[in-house]
C-alpha cells in the first residue's frame, strides 16, 4: 500500500516550482532598468504615452509648416525673376546696391578701382567696364570655406582683369575677418543687407553671380564653386 504525500511537503513543492515559473513581466528589475530609469515606450502608461504621441505630432505640423513658408518664400521671392532671367539667358542687370566695406583689400583690382574700395561704401555700378564676380558667404558656411582658396587663387591668376567682390551674409564682423584673414582673400568684401539677398534672391550659400563689363549677370552658381566652374563662368562673362 503506498503513503500518500504529506500535504505540508507537496504545498512546499509546489511553492517552489511557483517561484521558477515566475513570469518575466512580473520581476522588479525588468521595470524601467534597461535605460537607467527611464520608461519604454510600452512600459509608459497611457497618459504619458498620449502625452509622447502629441508632442511628435506637433514637432512634426512645425516642420510642415517651416517647409511651406520656405518653398513659398523661394517661389514668390521679390526677384526669383532675376535668377529665372539668369537661367533663360537674358543677362538681368545687376541690381545696383551700396553696401559696407569690411575688408578693403583690393589687391588683386585694377588699379583704377582700388580707391573705391577705401572709401568705406561701395556701389556695384563703380565696377563697370570689368568682369564682376559676386560671391556671398559666411564664416560659418562649410562650403564657403571650402570654395574659398578656390576663389582666392583665380583672383590673383586674373589680377587687375576682373574685379572679385566677396559679400558677408549673417555673420559678426570680427568672425569676417578672421575667415578673410585666415584664407589671405585679396580683394575687397562687403557687409550684405536685406536689400541685397532679397534684390539678388539669395536662397542660401555660397552663392556666386558673373557679371560682364556692361553689368548684365551672365550666370550664377548655387552651392561650392570648383576650379573648372569658375574658370569657365568667368571665360564666359570677360567676353561679353
Amino acid at each position: 500500500m503506498r503513503r500518500r504525500p504529506d500535504r505540508r511537503v507537496l504545498l512546499a513543492v509546489r511553492v517552489a516550482r511557483l517561484g521558477r515559473a515566475e513570469p518575466e513581466a512580473t520581476r522588479p528589475e525588468t521595470f524601467g532598468v534597461r535605460n537607467r530609469g527611464a520608461l519604454s515606450t510600452s512600459s509608459r502608461p497611457p497618459r504619458a504615452r498620449v502625452a509622447v504621441t502629441a508632442v511628435r505630432g506637433v514637432a512634426l505640423a512645425a516642420v510642415c509648416v517651416l517647409f511651406a513658408v520656405l518653398v513659398y518664400r523661394l517661389v514668390h521671392a521679390p526677384n526669383s525673376g532675376l535668377a529665372q532671367a539668369v537661367k533663360a539667358h537674358r543677362a538681368p542687370t545687376a541690381p545696383n546696391v551700396r553696401l559696407s566695406v569690411i575688408w578693403p583689400h583690393a589687391l588683386t583690382w585694377p588699379r583704377g578701382l582700388r580707391a573705391s574700395a577705401t572709401r568705406g561704401k561701395l556701389r556695384l555700378s563703380d565696377l563697370r567696364g570689368y568682369p564682376v564676380v559676386i560671391n556671398f558667404w559666411a564664416s560659418w558656411c562649410g562650403a564657403c570655406r571650402r570654395e574659398a582658396d578656390v576663389l582666392s587663387s583665380a583672383a590673383k591668376a586674373r589680377r587687375g582683369r576682373v574685379v572679385f567682390v566677396g559679400v558677408d551674409v549673417n555673420d559678426l564682423t570680427s568672425d569676417a575677418r578672421r575667415f578673410l584673414s585666415k584664407h589671405q582673400i585679396p580683394y575687397v568684401a562687403v557687409r550684405s543687407g536685406d536689400s541685397i539677398t532679397e534684390r539678388f534672391g539669395l536662397v542660401g550659400l555660397p552663392e556666386t553671380f558673373y557679371v560682364d563689363r556692361r553689368g548684365r549677370i551672365q550666370n550664377l552658381t548655387r552651392g561650392e564653386l570648383s576650379p573648372s566652374t569658375l574658370e569657365r563662368e568667368l571665360d564666359r562673362a570677360s567676353r561679353d
